[in-house]
């Protein structure tokens, strides 16, 4: 495997963005700044800003993360210092700490994990489903 590609390598991009590739900050490891993938990112270590963009972002119960987290699917082991915005899906292990509110449209949270901040769940809009919308706007009212 090559670390640096020749000008006129095959397959550096596809459709004009990079590949989609796994990060890991491993143990032992600091970054301070901000992290920007659309791959998959794996956190043991630990990062001093924001995480943006991830398809995936699994933080280990010895991880840590000092600022905001928006990605596709979030799963937590360590602690979260600061928001988490998950598009998709967040998991909470039991050994995880969020100091920070949430958004996502589901979320599951093992026994042990601990939350001090707001939990907002995303309103699920259905194409075409007026009916309940309306069924709900006429017995609120």
């Amino acid at each position: 495997m090559s670390l640096l590609k020749k000008d006129g390598d095959k397959n550096e991009t596809r459709g004009g963005t990079a590949e989609a590739a796994l990060s890991i900050v491993a143990a032992g490891m600091r970054i301070t700044g901000d992290v920007e993938t659309n791959g998959t990112l794996k956190v043991d270590g630990r990062i001093e800003g924001s995480v943006l963009g991830a398809r995936q972002m699994m933080l280990g119960r010895n991880g840590a993360i000092k600022g905001n987290v928006h990605a596709g699917e979030v799963v937590v082991g360590g602690l979260v210092d600061g928001a988490v915005v998950a598009d998709e899906r967040l998991e909470l292990q039991s050994s995880a700490v969020v100091n920070g509110d949430i958004e996502t449209k589901s979320i599951v949270v093992l026994e042990g994990a601990r939350i001090n901040g707001s939990v907002r769940m995303q309103e699920l809009r259905l194409l075409g489903d007026k009916s309940a919308q309306e069924r709900h706007s006429s017995s609120a009212g």
